[in-house]
């Protein structure tokens, strides 16, 4: 009997699915188009057009957009949430700050819960965790009737000072349940246990709106997949790089804003990792978006600065993803100066481009590569056919017309673009976050993204571009190579030079046992645990901490703080030796280690590539005969020049004039670009 094991990336047009056969390592993939009203839809319509026996399945691996789309939409159940009275606006305040800080007429987005939905009780915690005042119990009663009355789907909690004593919250929670038990409560001093209120209310209240959408959505696909003969745990892709079963998924349904975009960054790092480069930056391109990630010394940067909406953190720890809108369907228009721009508007997977021939007579990037050549006449294995005809009309009517250019040159200029928009998006992620874009290598995927990155590379003097096989379902691809995963934090605020190692220790101590119950019962095994320490510092009187790895055992607090100055000299370009250092918080990450499948290696046969036709592609302004290859006919060791075109399954790569390419070794799945 095969065993085998499924990962899902559930995007914006397509869905795509990665099976591996568990004995021998091979991959095969399948994509089906996404059902926006019902994603589960297309999940099921994939395991059956890839002929999957879920019985044989011994793990099944879903990135998901519910909660991010949820989010985005607003498409969310009634929620409620109780304050500590006088406390009720704390989300509404915000940080009185505004994205665009010149805008005066663009306002912030509204809470996720509305001021009449949100409650207040009789209670108290200073700032030392004393309880000044205990729950008012008959107050807590009677908004506990009020929320039952008013039929809402889920409630935060969220207590002044609770990150140091959450006694009243949790009480509260009790009595919540008495009135609603099958109602799900977000406590804030659990869900987020640390300082800063409306960062720690945010993150709550974001847990609370999304669980009933997400805990339903996981269920009926749990369900759906049992139904079909999986015996096993879903586990869900979180923003975090790991994995989650659906016994967390209830009290920490927020992780799950951000899963998909997270597979591709753990995509990248592993593939960077196999072809030696421990320095990668991930450029996922798609049919919607680009996503860029980073990865240095073979770890991702990791922030706790990020949102859905402007105004309402996340503070749960996730990858650090940058997302702009330029994929292969964004839309090429004039602005109101007169000048050519692309995106973030896009056709999405319905229209779709205008070769697509389903009706869209405006350009896109992917109309742009096929009057260009770089692209075929064909995607996804022939299933999608594109009409170049209905390409050179939509780039003449939308750009060559208006702009008086030539068919080629206005190709070009929405081509090049979209390659400005997505070369800003990494020097964003890389330049301003005090790394090199030259001591990185460029990971291409996306089912875009091998078109477009040589060029984004040759712009940031980026010397490497790997591009993996089937580019377009990399990201599933990474849904395979993740843990079970959870984070815990606690505020620490002390001075570094008299805190003790053991009140740390103490600390940690608190935390890892709280991890080890939470793998625990997700079914880890104790042999399969692993627990990382971090500590977030800080120099005295900012405000903004920057984490560094602590050692399994806490001997000396001088070792952290000198990690600490070597940190922020990195990210700041200057450290200050004399200042002192505040600690901040610390934190651990629990992971439950997933077996996983060994990959092949195959056996190099260095030889010049013998290209199986060749096509007129346009570079620079100059037409060129380009040698077309086709990447499953590639092997091991393959090597040859550009111009060329490289075409698969799902993808297109372009190796432009002046680059040389090159198959890797491991798994034979990877096509190494080095500029000349």
């Amino acid at each position: 009997m095969t065993k085998t094991r499924v990962a899902v990336d559930v995007g914006g047009t397509f869905t795509d699915i990665c099976i591996m056969d568990e004995e021998t390592g091979a991959i095969r993939i399948e994509k089906t188009a996404s059902t926006p009203q019902d994603p589960m839809q297309a999940i099921m319509n994939g395991v059956e057009q890839g002929r999957i026996d879920l019985a044989e399945v011994t793990m099944f691996s879903h990135g998901t957009t519910v909660a991010t789309n949820a989010l985005i939409t607003r498409r969310l159940p009634r929620a409620a949430m109780v304050c500590t009275e006088g406390f009720r606006d704390v989300v509404e305040i915000r940080r009185a700050n505004k994205e665009d800080l010149w805008d005066t007429y663009k306002d912030v987005a509204k809470p996720y819960i509305p001021r009449r939905d949100r409650l207040t009780v009789r209670e108290r915690v200073d700032a030392n965790g004393a309880i000044l005042e205990a729950l008012d119990e008959e107050d807590a009663r009677r908004v506990a009737e009020v929320l039952k009355k008013r039929e809402v789907k889920s409630i935060a909690v969220c207590f002044m000072n609770s990150y140091v004593n959450g006694a009243n919250e949790r009480r509260m929670r009790e009595i919540l349940a008495e009135v609603m038990p099958d109602v799900p409560v977000s406590v804030s001093s659990e869900v987020m246990p640390e300082i800063f209120e409306h960062e720690r209310f945010s993150t709550t209240m974001a847990n609370a709106v999304c669980a009933p959408v997400v805990v339903d959505y996981v269920s009926r696909l749990g369900e759906k997949l049992a139904e079909a003969g999986y015996g096993r745990d879903l586990l869900l892709l979180h923003s975090g790089g790991g994995v989650m079963t659906p016994a967390s998924v209830r009290d920490f349904s927020a992780r799950l804003a951000g899963s998909g975009i997270a597979a591709g960054a753990i995509a990248s790092r592993f593939i960077g990792n196999l072809c030696g480069f421990p320095n990668s930056i991930g450029f996922d391109m798609g049919g919607t978006s680009t996503d860029v990630s980073l990865a240095w010394a073979g770890e991702p940067r990791i922030t706790k600065d990020w949102y859905i909406e402007y105004g309402y953190p996340i503070r749960f720890p996730s990858i650090e993803v940058l997302t702009i809108g330029a994929g292969g369907g964004s839309l090429a228009w004039q602005d109101e100066g007169g000048s050519l721009r692309n995106g973030p508007q896009s056709a999405g997977a319905h229209p779709g481009p205008a070769c697509y021939k389903n009706g869209n007579r405006t350009a896109t990037n992917t109309d742009a590569n096929v009057v260009l050549g770089r692209l075929g006449t064909s995607l996804a294995g022939g299933k999608i056919t594109l009409d170049p005809s209905l390409a050179k009309a939509a780039v003449q009517e939308t750009v060559a017309g208006p702009f008086q250019m030539e068919l080629p040159e206005a190709a070009e200029a929405i081509v090049a673009v979209a390659n400005a928009n997505m070369a800003n998006a990494v020097r964003l992620l890389s330049i301003s976050r005090g790394y090199d874009p030259r001591d990185f290598a460029l990971v291409a995927f996306g089912g875009a993204g091998a078109l477009h990155g040589a060029a984004v590379a040759k712009e940031l003097a980026i010397p490497t571009v790997i591009v993996p096989p089937n580019p377009g379902v990399t990201s599933a691809l990474g849904c395979l190579l993740v843990d079970v995963q959870h984070d815990f934090s606690d505020s620490f605020m002390a001075d570094a030079s008299s805190v003790a190692p053991a009140d740390m220790e103490s600390a940690f101590g608190r935390m890892e046992a709280q991890a080890i119950e939470r793998l625990t019962h997700e079914g880890v095994e104790p042999a399969d645990m692993a627990l990382q320490r971090s500590v977030e510092m800080m120099y005295q009187g900012q405000w903004r901490a920057l984490s560094v790895s602590a050692p399994a055992r806490i001997e000396s607090v001088s070792a952290l703080v000198d990690a600490f100055h070597s940190e922020h000299e990195r990210e700041f370009n200057f450290r200050r030796e004399d200042a002192p250092v505040t600690i901040f918080r610390v934190a651990v990450k629990a992971v439950g280690i997933v077996p996983k499948a060994d990959l092949p290696k195959h056996e190099v046969r260095a030889h010049v590539a013998e290209p199986v036709g060749r096509r007129e592609v346009w570079f620079d302004g100059m037409a060129h005969d380009a040698a077309l290859y086709q990447r499953d006919d590639l092997k091991a060791g393959a090597a040859f020049d550009g111009p060329a075109i490289v075409e698969q399954f799902d993808s297109t790569t372009v190796v432009p004039p002046g680059t040389t390419a090159s198959v890797d070794a491991f798994m034979n799945i990877l096509i190494t670009m080095t500029k000349g």
